[in-house]
């Protein structure tokens, strides 16, 4: 869909009323085509992987609000709407560039709770996975809440409550279905039936999936909502939220204590800053390996004369930094605060470097990880969605929000309605072990006490001559950083349309296991050309949830992922 005709629908949407107070309630449908939209005005945009999420946030510019208040409302909306993806028993990466010209990282991760410890996910000695992926022990402390919360006493214009109370709305009235979240639920009504609490929201009375056309209420959900709203943050770190989810962890063998949300913070951090074909890419440090190995990627095939060479040719190079990085992010990254991460990851003599070991006509096998110059002594300081907005004030707001893998932890706390996250499977269980995604891990990302996690989350902010010109993240685990990789090379090094950059081939490869994935958007030339260099490609339909803004002519380009329509069948 053009411009001009996203235009025309934000019109028509708003022009409906549907989460209005006034005249009667319709519940909303999911349409993946109306998620990246501009104000009637022309002064903002928002783009994100469900339409219904946009539209509150479209709303939030109408009744008087800048960037920062939309983010919050799209946030708070696709807790309700997409709540198998994100939520508040999540947490989030947010990259602001702000409208007097700073910029700032703010850190809403989870955290580990006070009792964890390095053996936390072994029984006898012998690793058990699944200790993490599901149930009390995969739980983390949620940091959503107080991040949102910083954010919009910040530099909202609207009141906090502005943010939470029309997404409450649709907890408490309903969302129609559809096909695409009828089938998610389907895929997991196993795993969620476990969990009374859970099996009652998303599920019927047989245990089943709930239809395409059921609308799902989530009263105990706008409840908290709404108390949030009322009472702030506090109510959820330090009040009755806090206190039964200590209750219900007492009752089945989990860790996490009211004194873990109580001690639970913000953290500003400073964004990771590289340069790539005279912008700059400002990305997010460490506990996100998304910007280090953003920018570790771009300088590396910085080094490549990028708009000159054949699409095979490209995508190999491409694939053989990918490696590079992702065995250096095994080895080195983890939080900041508790392990030495070296800053020379983003030194463009080590990019050089490393560049140096790629074969241009060949795969490579990557046995290890590099080791970037000065890395004792330079260091950084101590499922998933995304969602990207900005205004003509100089707001720009990117934020990657999480509960980890699809329904996180599958546990919902009782009289809450929040879904828990299963945020501790990103850290490593075992020096050497994989995660859930398949991403190997060694000691510095071990599990301690209130340590958080390492993550691929990649909110990116692009400026040229310092002024913001593109904002963009994705969701997909592991593949956000190559997905934002690959938009970013499309449109800064080959000058590509936002909609084209987004709509290229894609591949990704992360070290280990060792294959390369490739979407169905690839050709099968190219993809015979890849083999015969060496690459083992394995088949990924429809991978990745990007979302973006640019600006170009002084007017707003948002683009939401074009595979949603496909990933719908996925």
């Amino acid at each position: 869909m053009n411009v001009e005709a996203r235009l025309l629908t934000g019109l028509t949407l708003l022009s409906l009323a549907v989460f209005s107070f006034a005249g009667a309630y319709q519940p909303p449908t999911y349409n993946f085509e109306d998620a990246a939209q501009i104000t009637h005005d022309g002064k903002g945009a928002i783009a994100s992987g469900n339409s219904i999420a946009t539209q509150l946030g479209l709303d939030a510019f109408a009744r008087g609000g800048n960037a920062i208040d939309a983010a919050a409302a799209v946030a708070f909306g696709l807790g309700v709407v997409d709540s198998a993806n994100s939520g508040i028993g999540g947490g989030c990466f947010i990259l602001i560039h702000w409208a007097d010209g700073t910029i700032e990282a703010i850190d809403g991760r989870e955290m580990a709770p006070h009792k964890a410890t390095k053996d936390l996910f072994l029984v006898k000695g012998k690793y058990e996975p699944q200790l993490s992926k599901t149930g009390a022990l995969a739980i983390g402390v949620p940091g959503s809440v107080a991040a949102l919360e910083y954010i919009v006493q910040k530099g909202g214009k609207l009141k906090w409550k502005d943010a939470i109370l029309p997404a409450a709305t649709i907890a408490e009235k309903g969302y129609v279905v559809g096909d695409y979240y009828s089938k998610r639920f389907s895929r997991y009504s196993e795993q969620l039936s476990l969990f009374p609490e859970t099996a009652k929201i998303f599920l019927n009375e047989k245990g089943a999936a709930w239809a395409p056309e059921h609308v799902l209420k989530q009263k105990d959900l706008a409840s908290t909502y709404r108390k949030i709203a009322k009472k702030g943050s506090a109510y959820f770190y330090k009040g009755d939220f806090a206190e039964k989810v200590e209750s219900w962890m007492k009752q089945n063998g989990g860790i996490v204590s009211a004194e873990d949300f109580e001690r639970y913070q913000t953290l500003v951090r400073q964004p990771v800053k590289t340069s790539f074909k005279g912008y700059t890419i400002l990305g997010f440090p460490p506990p996100s390996s998304g910007g280090t190995h953003v920018g570790q990627i771009l300088n590396i095939l910085e080094n490549y004369p990028l708009n000159k060479l054949s699409s095979v040719d490209r995508y190999h190079y491409t694939i053989e930094a990918m490696k590079l990085a992702f065995a250096d992010r095994a080895f080195w990254m983890g939080d900041a605060d508790f392990v030495d991460v070296p800053t020379g990851l983003v030194d463009k003599s080590y990019a050089l470097s490393l560049g140096k070991t790629i074969n241009p006509l060949k795969a490579n096998e990557v046995k290890g990880h590099g080791t970037p110059p000065d890395a004792a002594t330079k260091i950084f300081n101590r499922h998933t969605t995304h969602l990207t907005v900005a205004d003509k004030e100089g707001n720009w707001v990117a934020i990657t929000t999480t509960i980890n893998t699809g329904f996180g932890s599958k546990v919902v706390i009782p009289g809450t309605g929040v879904l828990m996250n299963n945020q501790m499977d990103d850290f490593t269980g075992k020096a050497g072990s994989a995660n859930i995604a398949g991403l190997v891990g060694y000691d510095a990302n071990l599990v301690e006490a209130r340590k958080r996690p390492l993550s691929s989350m990649s909110p990116t902010i692009v400026l040229k001559e310092g002024k913001p010109v593109l904002a963009v993240g994705a969701a997909g685990g592991p593949t956000i950083i190559t997905q934002v990789v690959q938009t970013l090379l499309n449109t800064l090094a080959l000058d590509m349309p936002l909609e084209q950059a987004m709509a290229e081939p894609r591949v990704h490869n992360q070290w280990r296991p060792e294959r390369t994935l490739v979407d169905a958007f690839i050709d099968a030339g190219l993809r015979k050309k890849l083999s015969d260099r060496g690459h083992t490609l394995v088949d990924w339909p429809a991978f990745g949830g990007t979302q973006a803004i640019s600006l170009e002519d002084g007017k707003f380009i948002p683009v939401t992922e074009p595979r949603l329509k496909a990933r719908m069948d996925f």
